[in-house]
């Protein structure tokens, strides 16, 4: 892990990686409040393995280990274009609030 992102891995709660040999193509963090609740971030594939499930796939077993350390809602926030993709992956729209810092 590099330095630069060592604040980021220190607050995760889990984070998936997806390799092709020894190429990066596809990765998912969540971070958690230390109770219930969970947090996707960063959801990443790499352009050339784009639509073929792998950013689900991603976002499952990301589920998958949130739950299995305790969570119990796991949240993301997505801009509109991104619905398609997180409805395919479960989640549901919700209203939220965001305040610009």
């Amino acid at each position: 892990m590099t330095t630069a992102f060592a604040p980021v891995m220190a607050r995760s709660l889990v984070w998936i990686a997806a390799h092709r040999g020894e190429r990066l193509v596809g990765y998912v963090n969540v971070a958690g409040d230390g109770g219930v609740h969970a947090f996707i971030l960063d959801t990443t594939v790499h352009p050339d393995e784009g639509r073929r499930g792998l950013g689900v796939r991603l976002v499952h077993a990301a589920a998958d280990e949130a739950r299995a350390r305790g969570a119990h809602w796991l949240h993301v926030d997505y801009e509109a274009g991104l619905e398609p993709f997180y409805a395919a992956c479960g989640f549901r729209p919700t209203s939220a609030g965001l305040l610009p810092l």
